[in-house]
């Protein structure tokens, strides 16, 4: 079964509270890159949303760091018996923290004064944006569903490669283009964070499949 080692391999119980807090820490995510991306694409205020990102932001971190805390105590309590699914828990938990990380970079480019409303493409980056948020809720889904196959985990691992690869082409296209450094950088910047969270979203999946996952080595070379 798809995630088995998530769901009912740990000898001992005990951890079945820790997926849940992974899909809430997920949602609060989705609602941080929901604002910051609002700030930056539309003509909202960044300062009207910067408080809630980043205190949600706190709450991802406070609550990753309590369950890893949580994690390691369950390993020196009951031995190396379910190091494969603390490991699993870890690896998926630590992916969400840095999507928070990622929605607050995005905020920041906001605060700093971008704004990308009045682009000529800001129709085609609102849709990316729309989409990228759904990609939070099917991460979620997949998690939550006892059910999940190995074929529902492929076809989101095509979806999101495919919007990687969206993002990879518009990061090489601003990179050599012949407009102005101020028009094309921010636009750079951007896509390269969306990249971030579509392969750190896809990051979370492939780790609650199998931890170990080889494709997995692509959000640790994103992240810097």
């Amino acid at each position: 079964m798809v995630f088995a080692f998530l769901r009912g391999n740990s000898t001992h119980g005990g951890l079945d509270h820790v997926e849940a807090k992974a899909i809430s820490m997920l949602a609060d995510a989705r609602h941080s890159f929901d604002l910051a991306t609002l700030a930056l694409l539309t003509n909202a205020d960044a300062a009207d949303v910067a408080e809630d990102v980043r205190e949600t932001d706190r709450r991802i971190n406070t609550t990753e760091q309590e369950l890893r805390s949580e994690l390691v105590v369950h390993v020196a309590v009951q031995g190396s018996s379910d190091i494969g699914t603390v490991l699993g828990y870890t690896l998926l938990l630590k992916k969400i923290e840095r999507i928070g990380d990622q929605a607050k970079n995005i905020l920041d480019l906001a605060e700093q004064g971008v704004s990308l409303a009045e682009h000529p493409d800001i129709d085609e980056m609102l849709a990316d944006r729309n989409a990228m948020s759904q990609l939070f809720l099917e991460t979620s889904e997949l998690l939550a569903d006892a059910g999940t196959s190995v074929e529902a985990v492929a076809g989101f691992g095509d979806r999101v490669d495919a919007v990687l690869e969206h993002h990879k082409a518009k990061m090489n296209e601003f990179m050599h283009s012949e407009l102005p450094g101020r028009e094309v950088v921010p636009l750079a910047i951007y896509h390269r964070y969306l990249l971030r969270v579509a392969a750190n979203l896809l990051g979370v999946v492939r780790n609650a499949d199998a931890p170990t996952h080889p494709a997995d080595d692509l959000a640790d070379d994103i992240d810097d």
